[in-house]
C-alpha cells in the first residue's frame, strides 16, 4: 500500500527555513519541544513522534540540528528520526521520573556547545505551552544569564501555509475519514455503545492505510452531545438518538476530521431544524473563509449570523442543546 508522505529532503529544507527566521528574530538558538499528544513541532523537523517521553529539537542559526530525547528512546529515535544527531537528556525523560543511573546522558551545555552556541544570550522556545518545568529549569541552570523567549511565531510562520506534499497527506487523511463515516453509517444500530462505533471507525481507517487516528474518535450521544470536546463511553445508543460523529485519520503526521450528525430513526421536527441550521451555518462559514481573511473576522461573522438568526443560545465552546 503506497501512501503520501513527506520525503527526507523536505525535513532539511524546513530546518534551513527555520534558521532564516531564527537569524531574523535575533535568537542565538531555537529549542522546539513536543510531547506524545502535541507532537507536531518536533515531528515537523525530524519525523520523530515521542512515546511517553517528550522530545526537543535544537536549531542553531547555522549548522546541524539536534534531536533531544529521553533515555529510553535511543533505538526508536535512531530508526525514525530524519535528524542524524540525537542526544539523550534526563530533562526529556518520561513523567514516572526514573533515574536511569546506567544510561549516559548529555547536558544543555554540551548539546548547545556541540550545536555551535556554547553561550547563548537569547534562547527561543517553540512549543512553549508543552515545554516542561524540568526543561526550563535545566536551561536556566545551564545559562543563567540567557533570556528565554517565546518563539511560537516561528513555528506558526513555518507551518501555517501547506505545500503540495503536506496537502497530499491531508487529502488522503480526509478521504480515509470520509470512507470510515460510510462504514459507520452502514453498521451503526440502536443498542450499540458509542465505543463499539469507535471500533468500526478504527478498523476502517487502519484498513485504508492510516498510521493512527487524528484525535480521539468522536461518537457522542445523549448528554455527551452537549460537550464541545469529550470521549466516547459505554452508553448504549437508543432509537431516536442524534449521534454526533467526528472521525479522523492521520497520514505521516497530518490529520483530518470529518463530522456529521446521525439520527438513529426518524428525526423530530426540532431535530431537523437544528440539523438544517447547522448545515447552513457550516456552508456560510465556508463562504467566509477565504485566503487572506483574518480568522477572527470569520469568527465574528459566525457570531453575528447566530445572533441575527436567534440561534446564539446553542453556540459556545460547550453548547447545551435539547434535541427533544
Amino acid at each position: 500500500m503506497t501512501m503520501p508522505s513527506i520525503p527526507n529532503q523536505e525535513y532539511a529544507k524546513r530546518i534551513i527555513k527555520a534558521q532564516e527566521l531564527i537569524r531574523a528574530r535575533g535568537l542565538d538558538v531555537l529549542l522546539v519541544n513536543s510531547n506524545e499528544a502535541e507532537f507536531a513541532n518536533v515531528r515537523y523537523f525530524s519525523s520523530y513522534w515521542p512515546i511517553f517521553e517528550i522530545a526537543g529539537v535544537v536549531i542553531p542559526p547555522h549548522g546541524e540540528a539536534t534531536l533531544l530525547i529521553g533515555p529510553e528512546s535511543e533505538t526508536f529515535a535512531t530508526d525514525r528520526s530524519k535528524i542524524a544527531r540525537i542526544r539523550l537528556m534526563t530533562e526529556y525523560r518520561e513523567p514516572a521520573d526514573p533515574a536511569y543511573p546506567d544510561v549516559p546522558v548529555k547536558t544543555f551545555q554540551s548539546v548547545f556547545a556541540e550545536a555551535g552556541v556554547p553561550s547563548p544570550r537569547r534562547i527561543g522556545i517553540g512549543g512553549y505551552l508543552v515545554t516542561t518545568a524540568p526543561v526550563l529549569d535545566g536551561l536556566r541552570a545551564a545559562f543563567p544569564d540567557a533570556e528565554i523567549v517565546r518563539a511560537d511565531d516561528i513555528m506558526l510562520s513555518l507551518r501555517s501555509i501547506k505545500n503540495d506534499l503536506e496537502i497530499a497527506c491531508q487529502k488522503k487523511a480526509f478521504a480515509i475519514a470520509e470512507d470510515a463515516i460510510g462504514d459507520i453509517l452502514s453498521q451503526i444500530r440502536p443498542g450499540m455503545t458509542e465505543l463499539q462505533v469507535v471500533g468500526i471507525a478504527q478498523k476502517s481507517i487502519y484498513d485504508r492505510g492510516a498510521e493512527y487516528e487524528g484525535m480521539p474518535q468522536y461518537v457522542f450521544s445523549g448528554t455527551s452531545t452537549t460537550h464541545a470536546i469529550s470521549r466516547p463511553t459505554y452508553r448504549q445508543m437508543q432509537k431516536g438518538d442524534i449521534v454526533q460523529l467526528n472521525i479522523s485519520a492521520r497520514i505521516d503526521g497530518y490529520s483530518s476530521g470529518v463530522g456529521r450528525p446521525v439520527c438513529l430513526g426518524k428525526m423530530t421536527e426540532k431535530m431537523r431544524r437544528m440539523v438544517e441550521f447547522g448545515r447552513t451555518a457550516h456552508l456560510k462559514t465556508m463562504e467566509w473563509m477565504k485566503a487572506g481573511t483574518i480568522a477572527s473576522d470569520v469568527a465574528n461573522d459566525i457570531n453575528n449570523y447566530l445572533l441575527t438568526t436567534g440561534m446564539a443560545i446553542i453556540f459556545s465552546t460547550a453548547p447545551a442543546m435539547d434535541w427533544a
